[in-house]
């Protein structure tokens, strides 16, 4: 659950970095990439966050 949660707020925060680079006229492959990159991050860090709570 905790992972969901973590993975929920990233979600939220890509949408919004995303809006942004839309809004700056970005081109479209561009902002995809970072999208992807970002959910990436989120992803791994997120893992590994969880799996570091749910051992006790």
């Amino acid at each position: 659950m905790t992972l969901i949660i973590y993975l929920v707020g990233w979600l939220i925060f890509i949408g919004g970095v995303s809006w942004a680079l839309v809004a700056m006229h970005v081109a479209q492959h561009t902002v995809a990439i970072v999208a992807v990159i970002l959910l990436g991050i989120a992803v791994i860090t997120g893992a590994t966050r969880a799996r570091n709570r749910d051992r006790s």
